[in-house]
């Protein structure tokens, strides 16, 4: 069961102090996301397949989305749904580290991965790092490819997969390979291994 998104990812302070800021909010980020793109609420919802009232809910956080609501968001938005819980991108500041223990990133699970993500508590970063659990077995268990802006990197920390890509056959790949490709490109990855396999995501933002 995922956790409530305004939990999902926390602010560090803009000025670079050790403590947290407050959470996302997620209801807000949705509405910043459709006014940028001059949608109303009909449009939005029109968008991404969801009813007015829903989109409404969310938001004004009265409701918290489930995770086939975030793709579909995303998906009207042009976006991946990491960005979703991702601040907009500001200028560039220097000089700050972030330190993730093992095990301590934020989890969000869904049907076929369970994500981790890492270095959330860090503003205005250039790429997103996230370790992924790979639950599918199968392609027929994802809704079409998965699409997103910007460049993807993915290394295989245990158990055997197999990369799906829409424009190249598919690549079995085990521990220590890797892969770089164009996130824009239809990408789905499945576990070929007896156990979930694990991978390292790292997405550009920027």
């Amino acid at each position: 069961m995922m956790r409530d998104p305004k939990t999902l990812i926390r602010l560090a302070r803009e000025n670079g102090e050790d403590a947290m800021a407050e959470p996302l909010d997620l209801g807000a980020r949705v509405r910043e996301l459709r006014k940028e793109r001059d949608w109303t609420l009909e449009q939005a919802a029109k968008q991404a397949g969801l009813a007015r009232s829903t989109l409404s809910k969310i938001e004004n956080g009265q409701m918290s989305p489930t995770y086939d609501a975030l793709k579909k968001l995303a998906v009207g938005l042009g976006i991946g749904v990491p960005q979703l819980f991702t601040p907009p991108k500001k200028d560039q500041v220097s000089g700050r580290m972030v330190h993730t223990r093992d095990g301590e990133g934020l989890h969000q699970a869904t049907v076929t991965y369970e994500h981790e993500l890492l270095a959330e508590t860090l503003t205005k970063k250039k790429m997103l790092p996230y370790r992924a659990r790979v639950r599918a077995r199968d392609m027929a268990e994802f809704d079409g490819w998965v699409r997103h802006d910007g460049e993807e990197f993915l290394y295989v920390l245990t158990g055997i997969i197999r990369l799906y890509t829409e424009f190249y056959e598919p690549i079995e790949m085990r521990r220590g390979d890797s892969a770089y490709y164009d996130a824009t490109m239809g990408h789905n990855v499945v576990s070929t291994s007896p156990e979930d396999a694990t991978i390292l995501w790292v997405t550009s933002l920027g």
